[in-house]
């Protein structure tokens, strides 16, 4: 375990490459003894910080969700991060690229919540019933800690590598289409990158806010009314460059495209 005052200096390194679109040495490297509590421990106060600047705290993102993504990256299991109004962008957006580090795409459905859920003890039907709609999504990944032989422990600080999302397609509710068997195309350029079903998050999407609310619960948290919940991805992460535009077709429930210039 790191002391206070490790965690205090590793949430502020982040927090000014975040501000200076930089990256800082793998924290596994410089801290070899740092565990998972410790990681949350420092994305909890590097989200702090980030409310005391003006930021305003609309909703979660899951990771590592799906067996793709964790073979993508080499971690086994899920974990989970913050979203910030200003993160949020509309179906069409032209997105500058150099403001994120790494900049990579994958393919989600958003929960957005018309009631609290509150652990220990969330199943899927708590879920079912707290979920206002399901609205397609896409998830901007950004890395402010180099990348080569991350572990959990990096990524968990790191926010779970989150920059940004874009919304869009056609808000469901989440029992108006079998959720399972969402599936989306990825093309980049007009050339189609990957495919993906909603079913390769834990069996169901769902799941993931399930799993979601009882993991903050052991630290503490609420998911509430009204969050925006990033599910997980259900594609591999797809690289962009500047220049780039993403299109992701969902069938029934619409499209988004993004630019990034």
């Amino acid at each position: 375990m790191l002391s206070d005052k490790q965690l205090e200096d590793i949430a502020e390194q982040l927090h000014d490459a975040e501000n200076n679109r930089t990256m800082i040495p793998r924290l596994t490297a410089t801290y070899p003894d740092m565990t998972v509590e410790d990681s949350y421990a420092v994305q909890g106060q590097w989200v702090q910080r980030k409310i005391e600047a003006g930021g305003r705290l609309v909703g979660r993102k899951i990771g590592l969700t799906s067996k793709v993504m964790q073979e993508a990256t080499g971690i086994t299991e899920p974990d989970y991060g913050a979203i910030f109004e200003d993160q949020i962008f509309e179906n069409g957006s032209i997105i500058e690229h150099e403001q994120f580090s790494n900049v990579r795409i994958e393919v989600e459905l958003a929960f957005v919540l018309k009631e609290d859920l509150s652990g220990p003890n969330v199943n899927i039907f708590d879920v079912l019933r707290a979920t206002e709609y399901v609205v397609p999504a896409l998830e901007i990944l950004s890395s402010r800690i180099e990348m080569e032989g991350r572990t959990i422990v990096d990524t968990i600080s790191d926010n779970a590598a989150l920059g940004a999302m874009v919304y869009g397609g056609n808000p469901v509710a989440p029992d108006a289409v079998d959720l399972r068997w969402v599936s989306a195309l990825l093309y980049r350029n007009e050339s189609i990158e990957d495919t993906g079903v909603a079913a390769a998050v834990l069996n169901h999407p769902a799941m993931g806010v399930a799993w979601l609310a009882n993991k903050l619960h052991a630290h503490g948290e609420t998911l509430k009314a009204g969050e925006i919940i990033l599910a997980g991805s259900f594609t591999k992460p797809m690289w962009v460059y500047p220049g780039d535009t993403v299109h992701a077709d969902y069938g029934d429930l619409g499209a988004i495209t993004c630019r990034f210039q």
